[in-house]
């Protein structure tokens, strides 16, 4: 079995982005992968592909041919040009504090509320 690291075309008509897979070289360009090493975007136009190096290597290492495009991406991925992270950091949105409108009423002793319903209801019955 040869194995090529090529690109995978996937998206939709017109809008075209490829995976780099690593792949039996008589499976189709649509077709069955060994392993996913990145990604290429040829529609962005800063930072448009990712690469696992450590695993382009490993399987060069054991004999993988590179496509012409692949090559030029790991040549490229090397230098640092163009290579998007590894992982998008996620994207965290500050929320403004709370505003406070008012200062804090304090609450009233429950003691004296109590006593007082007490007694208005004392009076009351007295008086009836």
């Amino acid at each position: 079995m040869s194995v090529k690291i090529r690109l995978r075309r996937m998206g939709r008509k017109n809008t075209p982005f490829y995976r780099v897979v690593a792949t039996d070289s008589r499976s189709g360009t649509s077709g069955r992968f060994l392993e996913s090493l990145g990604w290429y975007d040829p529609v962005r136009a800063d930072a448009n592909f990712a690469l696992k190096l450590d695993r382009v290597d490993y399987w060069k290492d054991n004999g993988a041919e590179f496509s012409d495009t692949v090559k030029s991406l790991v040549r490229k991925a090397r230098k640092g040009e163009g290579l998007a992270p590894a992982t998008p950091e996620p994207v965290v949105e500050e929320s403004p504090a709370p505003a406070v409108t008012e200062a804090p009423v304090e609450p009233a002793p429950v003691e004296a509320d109590a006593a007082e319903a007490s007694e208005s209801d004392t009076e009351a019955k007295q008086e009836s």
